[in-house]
């Protein structure tokens, strides 16, 4: 079974959209901005089991180092393992670089990485991910996801007592309209 490991880390604020419904269109908002424009270059994925966590979740891939989520990277009933130690796989802020926390997961077998903050302070927030400039390189996929995710993830799997979440990963939802994705309820995007 592949494994993708769950990091804890940082991120940016990201806005509540509010569809326009006027007319054939509906996948442009209010302010002409259409769902692709707003998505970017942000990956998603989504968990299938547990149920209780069933929802289409956006990530932030790595600006500058890792590779790509393209067609060569696609994962079926993959596992999100939360690792611990913390310090191995739910990284605490500030110790070292992305990068670094990538390096480390692909080192230790990760197919992917995906590294959040789930401190309180950061729980809405993005942050891009950039190289530091260190030594190696990172063959596989890192992104970021926003704290208040990370956190009802992390919750969610302590308290049913799970060692891991089941993902598929990434979701195609170009042409989705923004108030038809499966996302989270705790989110306003």
């Amino acid at each position: 079974m592949s494994q993708v490991v769950l990091y804890q880390i940082v991120y940016i604020l990201i806005l509540a959209i509010v569809p326009s419904n006027t007319g054939l269109n509906n996948l442009h908002f209010i302010d002409g901005t259409s769902t692709a424009e707003i998505i970017a270059g942000d990956v998603f994925f989504e968990i299938t089991d547990p149920v209780e966590l069933e929802y289409t979740y956006r990530i932030r891939p790595a600006k500058d180092f890792g590779a790509p989520f393209n067609e060569s990277y696609i994962v079926k009933n993959a596992a999100l393992v939360p690792i611990i130690p913390k310090y191995g796989s739910f990284i605490e802020r500030g110790e070292c670089s992305f990068k670094k926390k990538s390096l480390i997961a692909e080192q230790a077998g990760a197919r992917a990485v995906i590294i959040t903050d789930i401190s309180k302070a950061n729980e809405e927030y993005f942050i891009e991910m950039i190289d530091d400039d260190s030594e190696g390189e990172v063959h596989i996929p890192a992104a970021f996801l926003m704290g208040k995710n990370g956190l009802m993830i992390t919750k969610t799997l302590e308290r049913l007592q799970r060692q891991y979440a089941i993902i598929n990963l990434p979701v195609n939802l170009t042409f989705t309209p923004a108030h038809k994705m499966n996302q989270p309820p705790w989110l306003g995007w």
